[in-house]
C-alpha cells in the first residue's frame, strides 16, 4: 500500500467529517452565490479549520469567483481545494548534512515514538543515523527511546535519569563524528508549563551544538497529537513563544475528525508540518506531502 493509501485510510475520520460536510453543501446549492459562501464558512469552522483562517480562505475564494466570474458550483470546489493547498503547502529547502535535530513537545504527545519514526525515514534514504536520548528529566524516556533505536536498528546514547541533558548531546555529537552519522536526533525534555526550565535547556544544549559541531545543520521539531485538536494549536503559539521551531511532526491523525487544524496552525504560525502520521507502524509516519494531504481530504 502507497503512503497515500495509507494517508487516506489513517485519515478516514478527518476525511469523513470535512469530505461529507462540504459535499452536504455543495450538494445542495446549484447556484454560486453569498449564500454559498455562508454555509461553506459555517462548515469550515466546524472543520476546526479555525475561524480566522475560515476567514480568510472565504475572502479569497470570493475575491476568485469574483475575479473569474465562476458560475458552476464544480468550479468553486476546484478553487477552494487549490487555496487549501496553498496554504498547507511550503518550500522544501534543500537539508544539508551532517544535521542535528532538536525534538521538542509536550509528554505524551507521540514524542519519543516520532523520533524513531524519523530515523527510519533518513534510513531508508540510505542516511546513517545516531539517537540521543536527552530527556533525562523523565525516568522512562531513555528506556522508551531504546525501544525505537532497537525497532529502527540504529545506535543510541543514554544515560540515567538526572544527567545533564547538554552532556548527552555533546557525548552523541563525539560519538556521531567517530561513526560518520549523517543525523544526530535528540529528544528533549517536554517541560511546557516551566518554560524558563525548558529554554535554558534547550539553550544549552544549542550551544553545546554551535560549540562542538559548528558544521552541522540545526533544527528543531516540534511534535503535536493531533487527536488534541485547537489544543493542540495552543501548545504550538506556546511553544513558538519559547524556542525557535522549524517544523512540526503531527502524530495519530488516524485517531481524529480534527486534522482540519493543520490548516491553523500554518495559518497563525506560518510554521510548516512536516512529518505526518498516520499508525502506529515503522514506516506509518512520513514527510508532508500538501497535495496528498489536501487530496485526501477533498477529491
Amino acid at each position: 500500500m502507497s503512503f497515500f493509501e495509507k494517508l487516506k485510510q489513517g485519515m478516514s475520520k478527518t476525511r469523513k467529517n470535512i469530505a461529507e460536510k462540504l459535499s452536504g453543501v455543495f450538494s445542495v446549492f446549484t447556484r454560486v452565490d453569498e449564500d454559498l459562501l455562508d454555509e461553506l464558512e459555517e462548515t469550515l469552522i466546524l472543520c476546526d479549520l479555525g475561524v480566522n483562517t475560515v476567514t480568510e480562505i472565504i475572502e479569497k475564494l470570493r475575491r476568485q469567483i469574483k475575479e473569474e466570474k465562476l458560475k458552476e458550483i464544480t468550479d468553486v470546489k476546484q478553487a477552494l481545494k487549490q487555496i487549501l493547498l496553498e496554504l498547507v503547502e511550503f518550500e522544501q529547502d534543500e537539508e544539508h548534512f551532517p544535521k542535528v535535530i532538536l525534538v521538542v513537545g509536550v509528554n505524551g504527545a507521540g514524542k519519543t515514538t516520532s523520533i524513531g519514526k524519523i530515523a527510519h525515514v533518513y534510513q531508508s534514504q540510505g542516511r546513517q543515523v545516531l539517537l540521543a536520548a536527552a530527556d533525562t528529566f523523565r525516568a522512562a524516556a531513555a528506556k522508551q527511546l531504546s525501544i525505537w533505536a532497537e525497532r529502527a536498528g540504529v545506535p543510541i546514547v543514554k544515560y540515567g535519569e538526572g544527567h545533564d541533558p547538554a552532556a548527552v548531546v555533546y557525548d552523541a555529537i563525539d560519538s556521531a563524528k567517530h561513526r560518520g552519522s549523517d543525523v544526530i536526533l535528540c529528544d528533549t525534555a517536554g517541560r511546557l508549563h516551566n518554560k524558563k526550565n525548558l529554554m535554558s535547556e534547550l539553550s544549552k544544549i544549542s550551544r553545546v551544538i554551535d560549540r562542538e559541531y559548528p558544521e552541522a545543520a540545526k533544527e528543531t521539531l516540534l511534535v503535536l497529537d493531533g487527536t488534541a485538536g485547537q489544543n493542540a494549536l495552543f501548545q504550538a503559539r506556546e511553544f513558538a513563544n519559547t524556542v525557535s521551531i522549524d517544523g512540526i511532526v503531527l502524530t495519530k491523525l488516524d485517531g481524529t475528525a480534527k486534522g482540519g487544524f493543520i490548516f491553523a496552525i500554518r495559518k497563525e504560525l506560518g510554521i510548516p508540518v512536516k512529518y505526518i502520521g498516520v499508525g502506529e507502524g515503522l514506516d506509518d509516519l512520513q514527510p508532508f506531502d500538501a497535495k496528498e494531504f489536501v487530496n485526501s481530504l477533498i477529491e
